[in-house]
């Protein structure tokens, strides 16, 4: 069911110091984004920052309607990266959850066409 949390694959205990480590360091792409979607203010619906879902860690999860937003950097756009995106992307499929990605050059330039975006994956 939308919305229900599956016991055991969110917000495994081990990857809490790694949660708080990504939040306390995140990037200015990511800041300027959490800045437009917490407190409910996309849609009124509520984000929520470093949510580690399974082995993984996300940049932003809306439960929701379970989608991610993630914020891409240079190191997605190498071979290893594009990779690794593939399957972390496969596994949230799996989960009956969608990823929506951005690059972090977006954000800067045109912040309005993310939030529409994301606005119009939400359920």
């Amino acid at each position: 069911m939308p919305g229900v949390r599956e016991r055991g694959i969110y917000n495994i205990k081990a990857k809490e110091p790694q949660r708080k480590q990504l939040r306390h360091y995140s990037t200015a792409a990511e800041a300027i984004l959490w800045k437009n979607l917490k407190s409910g203010q996309l849609s009124g619906k509520k984000f929520r920052r470093q949510e580690s879902i399974g082995p993984y860690i996300v940049d932003f999860y809306c439960p929701e309607s379970r989608l991610i937003v993630e914020l891409d950097g240079a190191g997605h756009f190498t071979e290893n990266g594009a990779e690794y995106d593939a399957k972390r992307t496969e596994y949230f499929r799996e989960q009956n959850i969608r990823v929506i990605r951005f690059e972090n050059k977006t954000v800067y330039r045109d912040l309005e066409y993310v939030l529409e975006t994301i606005k119009a994956n939400l359920k």
